[in-house]
């Protein structure tokens, strides 16, 4: 921002930071300096990079390209810091959240379609299937019945937990 911008005077700025008016004039007129201008370069090529990867790549994977194909050598901090001023960010691999815990004394339900999905006519096949749903306050599970011959819902039941009463539920 040049000073004649600024939304309060100078002189009144320059007071309150106990800066010297010609000081403050002097640093808006000074020139970036070399390291500066190093940086605004790195961002140009870490943006590229960046973009090349489809926003995958971080900071350790940024620097390590750097060094590797561009024979740049500067610190890995120095990369994280110049990303995080640019707004970038690499992707970050989602954690595997286990939904179901299997009773191991249990008997497997027995597959009474055998593997056949298909139906020569409605409401001969019924099919069902559970999913969570994730919400800010946890988890949904969903149960759902579908008609295999019109791939439509027949029933449905939602619940905050993925006991016995959500299968069991009034379908109709």
């Amino acid at each position: 921002m040049k000073a004649n911008q600024a939304r309060y005077p100078v002189a009144l700025m320059c007071r309150l930071l106990k800066v010297s008016q010609s000081g403050f004039y002097a640093w808006v007129d000074r020139p970036r300096s070399a390291r500066a201008r190093e940086d605004i370069a790195l961002t140009a090529l870490i943006h590229g990079i960046h973009r090349r990867s489809k926003g995958a790549y971080g900071a350790p994977s940024i620097h390590a390209e750097l060094s590797d194909d561009h024979g740049i050598h500067i610190g890995r901090k120095r990369v994280a810091r110049l990303m995080r001023a640019a707004g970038l960010y690499g992707a970050t691999p989602q954690r595997f959240i286990r939904t179901t815990v299997t009773d191991p004394m249990a008997e497997r339900a027995v597959d009474l379609v055998d593997r056949q999905f298909a139906a020569d006519g409605p409401d001969r096949l019924w099919v069902a299937d559970i999913t969570y749903i994730p919400t800010w306050s946890g988890f949904l599970y969903l149960a759902v019945v579908l008609d295999v011959w019109s791939r439509r819902i027949v029933g449905w039941a939602m619940e905050t937990h993925l006991r016995t009463e959500l299968c069991t539920a009034n379908w109709l």
